[in-house]
């Protein structure tokens, strides 16, 4: 993740009225420190999501630029679930690195994804979605370790259709070469991984459709 990434995440929070780490949830009070806010603070209604005894905690995964966050705040929409991006849980260091175009090495990444898998075991009682890469199953079992029964969908589509998409984002530009990189990491869940593939082809409403449909059948 680049600049441009990091330059992405800071104008979404503007939009939101996020500050990524730090703020205040949706009744006004201090956060968890190192929780970020959910979209504003906001906590979705219910709208025919599953049943209060069975609350899904989800994780939206998969390569930059496959629709995670829009998909993921749709979904949490849908199911009436709290929303979290994974990026606003990366530490200063993390994002210095990044705004540098620094590459992160699995040590960077161990404490982002335990601040991830907190988020997520402390939402387990009334379940949660958050948007995050998970593209290798040694990331998607550290998540796991701390937040067991999480359910990993996968949103997949052709590396030509995803650089069209990053092309046409705008504030957005991922080098070809960087896109296929991530492909080249993407380790799709394995037998034995509680999750689904989505496919991403098609408008975004219509790929939340899938992915409501995929939670609930689970």
């Amino acid at each position: 993740m680049g600049a441009a990434v990091v330059n992405e995440r800071n104008e979404r929070n503007k939009r939101n009225g996020t500050n990524g780490r730090n703020g205040r949830n949706g009744q006004g009070e201090p956060q968890e420190q190192g929780e970020p806010e959910q979209r504003g603070g906001r906590r979705y209604a219910v709208s025919g999501g599953p049943s209060a005894g069975n609350p899904p905690l989800v994780v939206v995964m998969g390569v930059s630029g496959s629709g995670k966050t829009t998909v993921g705040e749709r979904l949490a929409e849908r199911l009436g679930l709290a929303f979290a991006e994974a990026d606003d849980f990366h530490p200063p260091a993390n994002v210095a690195k990044m705004a540098a175009g620094t590459p992160l090495a699995d040590a960077d990444r161990w404490p982002w994804l335990d601040a991830i898998a907190g988020w997520l075991a402390r939402h387990a009682p009334e379940g949660g979605v958050v948007s995050c890469s998970a593209l290798r199953r040694s990331y998607r079992d550290r998540l796991r370790r701390t937040a067991p029964g999480l359910f990993f969908l996968h949103l997949a589509g052709s590396e030509e259709l995803i650089a069209r998409r990053l092309a046409d984002r705008t504030g957005h530009f991922m080098p070809r070469s960087l896109l296929r990189s991530q492909f080249e990491t993407l380790e799709p869940l394995a037998p034995g991984e509680r999750g689904t593939t989505v496919d991403v082809a098609g408008p975004a409403a219509e790929v939340t459709a899938r992915a409501v449909r995929a939670v609930r059948g689970a």
